[in-house]
């Protein structure tokens, strides 16, 4: 990230991988419940034979966990918070620790990067994020969707429960279901994301609007928050259904966002989109600002404890 001084002491790689995957489960505990009515907005429209009963109706973000909280309990807000955890520790230390150090893998080591460069190294740790991450995103979609029932049975008693449920019901596969469309959407996030509050935080600090303390790192991050919201609701949508049905809804992630238009009309795409840009601002800020006084804090700790005495 852009934004240290000369005279700054530079975050080491592992500073950097250790403080993303931090900053991002701060983000997501604060969070956490948009998320959760992000996905049920997402997902209301599709086939209601599932569990075989009427499907709850949501209208709105703040409707939505009104509704959740009236008729599952406050906690449903925060189903699938452990695989949630487990996603962003795994996950967010991937696309976003790395990121520098993948801007210069691709200029060989210089500082300065062009555009095409950032978006190639946001692509690059995106994919590999999903790659290593996709059972944690697949178990926190389907705890984030599962309704509880009028006799109290759940889909999944846990968070490991889930994982062994997945992987003995629809094999090893399963825990990597969608894969592609949620390597598709996080390219886009990451490039979204991490390039906005790159170019941002770059201009604010060229153009001497602002000097790189949090009001600086708030505006950037609310920046890459409302872009990304655009640009990767449609695909997050379709992401979430796919992980989200049940074995043979969809023969495809092409297949699900077909059915949506033909189904639902192009308005399907963006279903959630007012919770997707509250989480998503809301994530980016709180996860940006903890992000760079994290990664301050553990480099003057470090630097402090090599330092001869």
């Amino acid at each position: 990230m852009v934004g240290f001084k000369p005279t700054d002491l530079p975050p080491t790689a592992a500073v950097k991988f250790f403080g993303a995957g931090t900053a991002a489960c701060f983000a997501d505990l604060i969070t956490f419940p948009l998320d959760t009515a992000k996905v049920r907005l997402q997902i209301q429209g599709e086939s209601k034979a599932a569990l075989g009963s009427e499907v709850a109706k949501y209208r709105g973000v703040f409707g939505t966990i009104t509704t959740m909280v009236r008729t599952e309990g406050a906690r449903s807000l925060y189903n699938g918070l452990v695989a949630g955890l487990q996603r962003q520790m795994s996950f967010a230390s991937v696309r976003i620790g790395l990121y520098d150090s993948m801007k210069q893998f691709y200029t060989r080591g210089s500082e300065s990067a062009g555009i095409v460069t950032r978006l190639m190294a946001g692509c690059t740790t995106g994919a590999m994020a999903v790659a290593f991450a996709q059972p944690t995103d697949v178990v926190k979609v389907r705890f984030q969707a599962q309704v509880r029932q009028a006799d109290g049975v759940k889909r999944y008693n846990g968070t490991m429960d889930a994982y062994r449920t997945i992987a003995r019901d629809e094999g090893v596969r399963g825990l990597w279901k969608g894969c592609m469309p949620n390597i598709t959407r996080n390219a886009i996030v990451n490039c979204s994301e991490l390039v906005t509050y790159d170019i941002i935080k770059e201009l604010i600090l060229n153009y001497h609007l602002m000097t790189d303390t949090l009001p600086c790192h708030f505006t950037a991050a609310f920046g890459a928050g409302f872009c990304t919201t655009i640009v990767a609701s449609p695909v997050d949508v379709v992401k979430t259904r796919f992980m989200n049905s049940s074995a043979g809804q969809y023969s495809s992630a092409l297949n699900c966002a077909l059915t949506m238009i033909t189904k639902e009309g192009p308005a399907a795409f963006y279903k959630g989109f007012v919770p997707s840009f509250l989480r998503l601002g809301s994530w980016n800020i709180v996860m940006f600002v903890s992000y760079e006084q994290i990664k301050r804090s553990l480099t003057k700790l470090q630097h402090s404890w090599e330092a001869p005495f």
